[in-house]
C-alpha cells in the first residue's frame, strides 16, 4: 500500500528517508527526548525502529511518518498512527504518537501533526478510535493529547506490560479519542 503524505500548514509528514537515519539516531540518543522511555537508542537500535516502522507502513498502510518542517528542519522526528503488539486491557488499539527533537520542542508541531495524524485516521481510514498513552509524569506529551481533544479516564490507568512492575516508568495513563467526539471537537476547532 503507498503511504500518504500529509501536509498541515507548517508541516509535511511524509515517508522515511535514509537521510533521516542519523538525524533519527541522535534524536533517540538524546535524553531528554527518551526520558520517559526506558533508555536511549543507538544507532543500530534506531535504524532498526526504522525498518519496523517502514514495516508498519507496508502492513497496515498507516504508521509513523516522518516530519519535515519545510524551509527550516528537513527532518525534526515523526508523527503517526501504530498498531502495537502488545495486548492490554483495551486491545485492539489503534495509537498516535510522536517523538520530536528537543530543539523544535513548544512550538506546537507535535499538535499539528497530531491533527493531522487524526484527520488521516478517522477520515481517510474510518478508524473508530484512536487512544494515547504515556507514563504518569510525561505532561509534556498529556498535554499534546489534551490539546488534540483527547480525553482521559483514571479507571483506563494500567501497568505497561513491556515494563517490569517495579519499573519507575510502569505505570501509563491512556487517553481516547472517539470518531464521533473528534468529529464535534474538530468543527468547534477551525
Amino acid at each position: 500500500m503507498q503511504m500518504a503524505t500529509l501536509t498541515t500548514a507548517r508541516l509535511v509528514l511524509r515517508p522515511w528517508r535514509d537521510s533521516d537515519r542519523a538525524p533519527f539516531a541522535a534524536l533517540n540518543a538524546d535524553p531528554r527526548v527518551m526520558e520517559y522511555f526506558p533508555k536511549t537508542l543507538d544507532r543500530v537500535e534506531s535504524d532498526a525502529m526504522i525498518d519496523r516502522i517502514q514495516a508498519h507502513f507496508a502492513r497496515h498502510g498507516l504508521g509513523l511518518w516522518a516530519v519535515e518542517l519545510p524551509g527550516v528542519a528537513p527532518f525534526i522526528g515523526f508523527v503517526g498512527l501504530w498498531i502495537p503488539e502488545f495486548q492490554t486491557h483495551f486491545s485492539p488499539f489503534v495509537e498516535i504518537g510522536w517523538r520530536l527533537a528537543a530543539e523544535h520542542w513548544g512550538q506546537g508541531y507535535a499538535s499539528e501533526g497530531a491533527r493531522a495524524a487524526f484527520y488521516y485516521g478517522f477520515g481517510e481510514r474510518g478508524l473508530d478510535e484512536i487512544v494515547s498513552m504515556t507514563a504518569v509524569a510525561n505532561q509534556r506529551s498529556r498535554r499534546v493529547m489534551e490539546r488534540t481533544g483527547m480525553t482521559r479516564s483514571p479507571a483506563d490507568d494500567f501497568d505497561h506490560p513491556k515494563l517490569d512492575a517495579g519499573h519507575a516508568l510502569c505505570r501509563h495513563v491512556l487517553y481516547r479519542l472517539p470518531s464521533l467526539r473528534w468529529q464535534q471537537w474538530d468543527g468547534r476547532s477551525r
